[in-house]
């Protein structure tokens, strides 16, 4: 009998390698590795056919295996949290091995394309990119097709270093065939025959499944010297390093810092040359809009922000794990039909969206659509869509040093009002915890945030204050008793 156990490294973390050693032990069990649905708190889900489809058995442990598969599992589509989802993205999550060499239709059907076709059928989608700023991928890719400068090149941005995000590391482990057929589309549309991924050290799983992916597609002829070819960079840890300008340093073997802008990276990016940079999601969508056509992708989402996006639910919720819904839901809908809302003993106090740079939102403003221009509209960025659920318990002058801890210490330097911002608010914040504050502590950090968000030289300055001033917005009692 064959079973299905998720090879990601969540499942593993939870025990998904111990549950396969026992079922290695199991005479006539056939065990196939695939990739994680992303529904974390199952884990390890262990899956078997039947003829109505996939079912599976939950939270399975070593000692549980003998005598499991005489249980009756749960249809996977009887499964809410799955059930209620609009995958494309993800539609492979869980379901395929992550190293079967796939038809690449989409990269098959670009290629009987011309260049200025596949820009058209990406600039009418309306793709935005998924990294954080949100930017349409197609008028990118068109100022780098229209660049005079050669050669091209196609860079995928996988420092995905945001507390509570793991959309591009589910992609990398689970189906990077996907991010390389997108990327190869892209070289295409542009005219650029080389691409670099440039990856987190901290995802040592996700190297070794990309590397053996770019291997295998080499071998199939899907990448190639005379067609397009792919190199991966590992980062070095440095949260920076997700600014494109300075991943772009980083990849040319210098110290990671910010770029003035412009000239932009569509124009002179990397070694100055014309470059697209997007990040893993913006490139894995690409394949469906091809294959499915820009009309298709402008029928899901809102009027501003089309297609569906991949949420990364984390924190102080009942059902932790990745959900890809078309854009429009709101968040208290994410949280409470998909997350479950908060565990047993918990109160919802708060949520951070967006990543340590995202604002902080209280529960008056969780009726805000998941979109784009409804977040900035209310204050907020969605970022790379990690969301983060505090409960009750959270000091949020602890959270806001914290933050604000964080943005100190990974700034390049490079700009005065990040560099000496940061630190300055890291130091009112912890006179504030300490009970040292001041009458003017508060106005002095608004002020600063004032200029942080004006004269940096990047987002990481720029929107570093915006959790804290948002904290001092809707909890500043938290603040003020403090002093």
């Amino acid at each position: 009998m064959r079973v299905y156990l998720p090879d990601d490294s969540a499942a593993i973390s939870a025990g998904a390698n111990r549950v396969a050693a026992a079922f290695a032990k199991q005479p006539g069990i056939e065990i196939v590795r695939t990739s994680s649905r992303g529904a974390f708190f199952l884990e390890p889900l262990v899956e078997v056919d039947t003829p109505a489809g996939r079912a599976g058995y939950p939270n399975v442990t070593p000692a549980s295996v003998p005598g499991l598969l005489k249980k009756k599992p749960t249809p996977i589509s009887k499964i809410p949290f799955l059930a209620k989802q609009t995958r494309f993205t993800f539609a492979n999550a869980g379901v395929t091995e992550p190293l079967a060499i796939p038809g690449f239709a989409a990269l098959e059907k670009a290629r009987g394309m011309k260049p200025q076709q596949i820009l058209d059928e990406v600039k009418k989608a309306n793709l935005r990119g998924r990294g954080g700023a949100a930017f349409p991928a197609g008028i990118k890719w068109q100022t780098t097709a229209d660049s005079s400068g050669r050669p091209k090149y196609i860079v995928a941005n996988a420092d995905e270093g945001d507390a509570g995000t793991y959309s591009d590391r589910m992609i990398l482990e689970g189906d990077p065939y996907r991010l390389i057929e997108g990327m190869a589309i892209a070289g295409l549309a542009v005219g650029a025959q080389k691409g670099f991924v440039y990856l987190r050290s901290e995802y040592p799983a996700a190297l070794k499944k990309l590397r053996a992916a770019i291997a295998r597609a080499t071998e199939f002829g899907i990448l190639g010297r005379e067609s397009f070819e792919i190199q991966i960079v590992l980062g070095a840890g440095a949260y920076i390093c997700g600014e494109e300008t300075a991943l772009l340093e980083s990849i040319e073997g210098k110290r990671g810092m910010v770029r003035y802008k412009p000239p932009f990276p569509a124009v002179e990016g990397l070694w100055q040359k014309p470059t697209v940079i997007n990040n893993v999601i913006t490139f894995a969508t690409v394949p469906d809009i091809i294959t499915r056509g820009a009309d298709w992708h402008l029928s899901l989402g809102t009027a501003t922000s089309k297609g569906t996006i991949p949420l990364q639910l984390a924190g102080q919720v009942k059902n932790a794990g990745l959900v890809e819904v078309p854009f429009g839901v709101t968040l208290e809908e994410v949280i409470y039909d998909f997350g479950g809302g908060m565990p047993a003993g918990c109160k919802f106090k708060a949520v951070q969206v967006g990543g340590p740079l995202g604002s902080i939102f209280p529960k008056k403003l969780l009726n805000t659509p998941i979109c784009f221009d409804a977040f900035t509209k209310v204050g907020g960025i969605l970022g790379h869509g990690g969301i983060v659920v505090y409960d009750d318990a959270m000091d949020m002058v602890a959270l806001a040093r914290h933050l604000m801890e964080f943005t100190a210490a990974e700034s390049c330097g490079k700009c005065t009002p990040c560099r000496v911002g940061s630190t300055r608010a890291q130091e009112i914040l912890e006179a504030i915890l300490d009970g040292d504050g001041t009458p003017d502590d508060l106005a002095l950090l608004n002020e600063l945030g004032d200029t942080m968000k004006n004269g940096s030289l990047c987002a990481l300055g720029g929107l570093a204050p915006m959790p804290v001033l948002t904290a001092i917005q809707y909890f500043g009692t938290e603040f003020r008793r403090r002093k």
